[in-house]
This record gives structure tokens, sequence and C-alpha cells, in this order.
């Protein structure tokens, strides 16, 4: 999918981070191997019974006398080089001496010029020993990673308790939260105590852990047959609500679906005008009220708006605010408690936008918005930020919250359905 490439190639600050603490740990006590040296879960070879074991002393003569064999023929090889090389040398003697004979008779019979008397004739000397090879270019441990060059070889370090903890350590420091990294590494580690595993290996084990925390939380947002469907998005400052509106009202407008926006951000001028840039270009009317008017009667007018047109999706914004302000978060409780007036199942839908740059902040917000606002599903943003992207895997596996669309961009195909098994790809950098 275009889309996780795009998101693979931006959450660098993530999938980076893990890649360079994955080769460090598997370097620091691995050792080279040939690639194909076997699978990740190794097959342990057959026991031999007794009767047929070998006696210890038989085969040790068998052994010695394998080795003497081997021995006389590398001599015998050797012997043979040096005949070669003297019978070469004896040669090149031979005719040097007869360049220098033929040389002198020429010098005799004729005087030469001046400038030949300066040149010095030096005889060729035989090489009697063959001439040291030179010594093979050294990969890099990134080459070896890899599998480049010739003989193909990667690093492989045995799975024990101290390589479990560096790896816990590496996915907190991913924001992916204490709990939830002790989870994901128990689980890489199960069977796999003492098997020697690569990079790639790790790679492999521990975003297919990533993805089977996260598989039950990739819904799309759901669509009810009872219009309309309000939808309200809720979030701190700054988190990209009114982009994320206007994303997916563009999108649910090219689906078919007739939409409805209520600027519900009543305080912040720029919110309004981004929104009405944002319907513009979806063709999708955006409600309106003066600056600093009540956002619960706006919202409540926009529902019987949307009503009188048959609009399917009513998607109301809210102005942002932080989940330790309480005065702001009962304005939030208002909200819904009119909403509810005119519609008792309102709202259908609960969003919670979410910057996945705020790191382990995220999970006091969701904490907090869920028991003022029963909030029915996330959407991450700015994973191309400085994000670490983990926080995500952290509250799949703390609240279980739907994840509906990521955003990568500004642009309107950076809001995206969640997919489990390509995001955790993204996130440790696995190229499958």
């Amino acid at each position: 999918m275009a889309f996780f490439k795009k998101l693979k190639d931006r959450l660098f600050n993530s999938s980076s981070k893990i890649d360079e603490g994955l080769e460090a740990i598997v370097s620091d006590g691995g050792q080279v191997e040939a690639a194909d040296s076997g699978p990740v879960i190794e097959t342990p070879a057959p026991a031999v019974s007794e009767p047929e074991a070998l006696d210890p002393k038989v085969a040790r003569a068998e052994a010695d006398a394998q080795e003497a064999a081997l021995g006389r023929a590398r001599s015998e090889r050797e012997l043979q080089d040096r005949e070669k090389a003297e019978a070469k040398a004896k040669e090149a003697q031979a005719a040097a001496a007869k360049a220098q004979e033929d040389a002198a008779k020429a010098a005799e019979a004729t005087p030469p010029p001046a400038e030949l008397l300066r040149t010095t004739i030096t005889p060729a000397v035989p090489v009697l020993d063959e001439a040291p090879k030179p010594a093979p270019l050294k990969r890099g441990i990134l080459d070896r990673l890899m599998g480049r060059g010739a003989d193909a070889e990667v690093v492989r370090r045995v799975l024990d308790d101290a390589m479990l903890e560096q790896l816990e350590e590496l996915l907190i420091a991913s924001d992916m939260g204490v709990d939830t990294a002790l989870r994901v590494t128990a689980n890489m580690a199960e069977g796999r105590l003492g098997k020697k595993l690569s990079v790639h290996e790790i790679k492999t084990l521990m975003s297919d852990e990533i993805a089977r925390i996260m598989e039950p939380v990739a819904k799309p947002l759901p669509l009810y047959a009872k219009t309309p469907q309000v939808v309200l998005v809720v979030g701190v400052n700054g988190s990209g609500k009114t982009t994320t509106i206007g994303k997916l009202a563009s999108q649910f407008k090219g689906a078919g679906k007739k939409v409805v926006i209520a600027a519900g951000d009543t305080f912040r001028a720029a919110a309004v005008e981004q929104l009405q840039v944002w319907g513009e270009r979806a063709g999708v009317p955006v409600l309106t009220a003066p600056q600093g008017s009540d956002p619960a009667s706006l919202a409540f007018d926009a529902m019987v708006r949307a009503e009188a047109d048959g609009a399917d999706l009513l998607m109301i914004d809210t102005a942002g605010r932080l989940q330790n302000r309480g005065d702001l978060m009962e304005e939030l409780a208002k909200i819904v408690r009119v909403i509810r007036k005119k519609d008792p199942d309102a709202p259908h839908n609960t969003l919670l936008v979410l910057d996945a740059t705020t790191g382990q902040n995220a999970i006091n917000q969701v904490k907090v918005f869920q028991e003022i606002s029963d909030v029915s599903g996330l959407v991450m943003t700015k994973l191309d930020g400085t994000a670490k992207g983990g926080v995500l895997v952290a509250l799949a596996d703390k609240f279980g919250l739907p994840i509906h669309a990521i955003g990568v961009g500004e642009q309107i195909d950076d809001l995206q359905a969640f997919d489990p098994q390509e995001f955790a790809d993204a996130l440790t950098g696995l190229d499958r």
C-alpha cells in the first residue's frame, strides 16, 4: 500500500531508533554466521543410540589418520609448486644472463650515447615464494546483517535474559510503556529462549507480536442506518481535530455520503476558517456561529439543520482543551448533554484525536476524555513528526478502543484506515 510505504518512510524517528537499537543489541555478544545457517527454531538432531556410538579411541585414531593424510597431500602439493617455481626462476635467470651478454657485446661494438650511460640495466630477480594474496575487504556490520557480499553472513545472538532486558528497554524508549513492552518481549521469548536470532528475525517476531495486540482494535468508523449520524470530535489543543474533520468529511463525501460540518470551536477564528476551506474543497456545508457564542447551542442547531437537510453524517468540531482543565472539560460534558436532548443516542461516535508527539501523555488524555464524553474511537495524527509511534501500541493494549485512522501529513490521502500489520512493520522498520 502506497500510504504505508509513506508511513514507513516518514516514521523515521521511531523505526530508525529501533533499527539501530536492535543492531547494537544483537552485535553485543552476537556471532557472525552464514545467512543460511538455519531457521529461527532449530530442530535438534536425533540422538545416537549407545550401540551405534563409536569408541573414542577408534574415532581419535581415524581423525589422526585423516589429518596425517591431509598433511601429506599438502606437503606433496607444496613440493610440486616449489619445483615449478624454481624451474621458472632458472629460466628467468638464463634469459637475463643472455640479455646481459648480448648487451655487453653490443656495447663493445658501438660506443653508447651519453644518455644511455646513465641507464642501469637491472636483471630480473626471480621470486621463489608465491606473492602474498591481498587480504579480503572487511565488510561492515550492516553489510553482514543485510547479507551483502559473496559470503552472505549474518550476525546472530542467543536470546537470553540479558538480551530480553535490552529489548524491553528499547521498546520502553519508543513510548510503548512498561506493561506493553514486557508483554511483547515475553511473547517473543516464548519457546525461543536459548535460540540464536538475527536482527531480521527479531524484527519479524516483534512486528508480529505488535500486530497481534493491535489487530482487535483496527476497526473503521461504523456507519448506522439512522440519520443523521452525529460524530463528535474531541481532543487537546493542536492535536489536529479540525484537519481530521476536514479530511474525513471529504472522504465520506467522496464515498457518496451527505455530510454537514458544525464549527463548534467558537473561540478560535482560525479553526472556523480552516473548516470552511475544507468544506469548499469537498462541497460540504459548514455551520458556524458568532465568535464566543455557546458551542452547545451550535451543536443543537446543527442537529436540527442536518435532520432537515437529510444529511447522513453530522461532524461536530470542538475547541481544544487540556485534560487537566476542569472548567473546559465541564463545557464538553455540557455539549454532550445538549446533544442527547435532541437524540438520546447521540453522539453516535465520539472520536478522540491524539497527537502522536505527546508520547505517554496520550494515555492520560484517553482516560480523562473517556470519562467525560464516552470516547468510542481514536484517530492518531502527526506520525510523520518526532513521534516514536509506540504509544499507539500502549493505547491499544491498555484501553482496547477502536483505532479508526492514522495520519502522516497534511494532504487528504495522508489520513487512512488503520492497518495493524502494516503499522507494525513500519514501526519496527521491517522490510518483508
